[in-house]
């Protein structure tokens, strides 16, 4: 324990190679950045910390996006002040993380997440065999908080109180080249925090930014760091990422990098095969096309879509293993959920969302009935019609399908009615597709015995649903 004291006392003595004691202090002539075009919360919680004596600044991404012109979905707040001074400032607010620890402060509808000047990592800090930093809840000063931070871009310092921004690394700099330098050595960095090369790859799409090759360079021989990360940090990074409004940028650059093998499972399986990248990409432009258009994006929608290729091969292998369709796709979504799990911890919700969405998928063939009544009334509707576009799309369906169902959508009570297939028809067309698949896996000789059982008993769909 002395020793350990020593060289931390040591090490504070000496000066951080990285860090400049001194920012460039830009005025707001030069910037732009107003304290109006800040969020009211954040503000309130600078000037909360302020009045007690504290120093409080928006900080990050939120001055970066600024910068470009972009409006940021949220605004963080760094402060000299430790978690729990900040608590007895702030009433409504609470501690959490453990690698580090932080501040949520509720303002109203808003949620700031308010961090403590970071300070030098000592020798003596906690991390993996791998160099991951598990432990980090040091605390410092702005200048060495502005080291510690990833890109030099992210290193940015907004004061409401003078409307400047300091900029301890030249990072405004940086945003006018359209480079994304990493601050300090770029592959002692990415093994303290192997998700920084997913978030180089998101900013670069996102801000249109070229990585800069020292940066970019250890990214491919590095990527395997990945494997180490917590399932849910990786898949609330990959949901920042598919969400960036970039999704379609993003992925090419995961892929120039080397980064889309191990990220998502299954994912540069998928990407391999012409009709899954055709399939992921049209839902990614569709994820983009909304987040441009101010709409809400569905996560759920999302990984659906990104899993869909291979629940649909596992459902076709369990169909040729003897089950009938329908408990043969739900053994497929449970087989693919549970292989993506081992990386990427999806929530609860978010997976069973993605499960009804696929579930829907065989239901909107049966057109006959009540059985259309209860998909439309079905919560998940919507969601799944979008996915059931997608599908036409790609190719995989006939889009008269969708087309049927937007019009059955969109009429009344009497319309609606007139539009039901007749339930004969609808059997006989199940019918003779389970007649076919049925050809394709048994021999020639076998199929009037297959023709037997297919019109004597119940579909396998019907049983299921009823």
């Amino acid at each position: 324990m002395l020793r350990k004291f020593i060289n931390r006392v040591l090490k504070l003595g000496k000066a951080n190679p990285v860090a400049q004691t001194e920012p460039a202090v830009i005025p707001v002539d030069s910037h732009g950045i107003h304290r109006a075009d800040i969020s009211s919360g954040s503000r309130r919680v600078c000037e909360a910390l302020r009045e007690r004596g504290y120093k409080a600044y928006v900080v990050g991404g939120a001055v970066r996006d600024l910068l470009v012109g972009a409006r940021p979905k949220d605004f963080d707040v760094a402060t000299n002040a430790t978690p729990d001074e900040v608590r007895r400032c702030l009433r409504r607010s609470r501690l959490i993380g453990r690698r580090f620890q932080i501040v949520h402060a509720y303002m109203g509808t808003e949620v700031i997440e308010i961090t403590t000047f970071r300070g030098t990592l000592g020798d003596d800090a906690k991390t993996d065999e791998h160099g991951r930093v598990l432990r980090d809840n040091v605390f410092g000063s702005q200048a060495e908080d502005a080291a510690r931070r990833d890109f030099t871009v992210n290193a940015l310092y907004f004061d409401p109180k003078t409307e400047q921004i300091l900029d301890y690394h030249h990072g405004v700099a940086d945003l006018k080249q359209k480079t994304l330098r990493m601050i300090g050595d770029p592959k002692t960095r990415y093994r303290e925090d192997p998700v920084r090369m997913l978030r180089a790859v998101r900013l670069a799409a996102k801000l249109g930014l070229s990585i800069d090759p020292a940066a970019r360079r250890p990214i491919r021989e590095m990527a395997t760091l990945l494997e180490n990360v917590p399932a849910a940090r990786l898949f609330d990074e990959m949901l920042k990422l598919f969400t960036s409004g970039h999704a379609v940028k993003c992925l090419q650059q995961l892929r120039a990098e080397g980064l889309h093998h191990g990220t998502l499972p299954l994912l540069d399986v998928i990407l391999r095969e012409p009709q899954g990248e055709k399939f992921v990409l049209l839902a990614l432009a569709n994820t983009d096309q909304r987040i441009r258009e101010g709409k809400t994006s569905s996560p759920s929608f999302l990984f659906a879509a990104l899993l869909w290729h291979e629940v649909t091969l596992c459902w076709q292998r369990f169909q040729q293993e003897g089950e009938s369709p329908i408990p043969a796709l739900y053994l497929a979504m449970d087989e693919v959920l549970k292989a993506q799990g081992e990386k990427l911890a999806i929530t609860r919700r978010i997976a069973s969302d993605v499960k009804e969405i696929w579930a829907l998928q065989p239901r909107f063939e049966q057109r006959a009935g009540k059985r259309p009544y209860g998909v439309l009334e079905h919560p998940r509707f919507r969601a799944a019609y979008d996915f059931l576009c997608l599908r036409g799309l790609a190719g995989e369906i006939d889009t008269a399908l969708g087309a049927w169902w937007l019009d059955f959508q969109n009429a009344d009570g009497e319309a609606r009615a007139q539009m039901l297939l007749p339930a004969e028809a609808t059997r006989k067309k199940r019918h003779r597709r389970r007649k076919k698949s049925a050809s394709t896996d048994h021999e020639a000789g076998d199929e009037s015995a297959h023709e037997m059982t297919d019109e004597t008993s119940e579909p396998a769909a019907e049983q299921t649903d009823e």
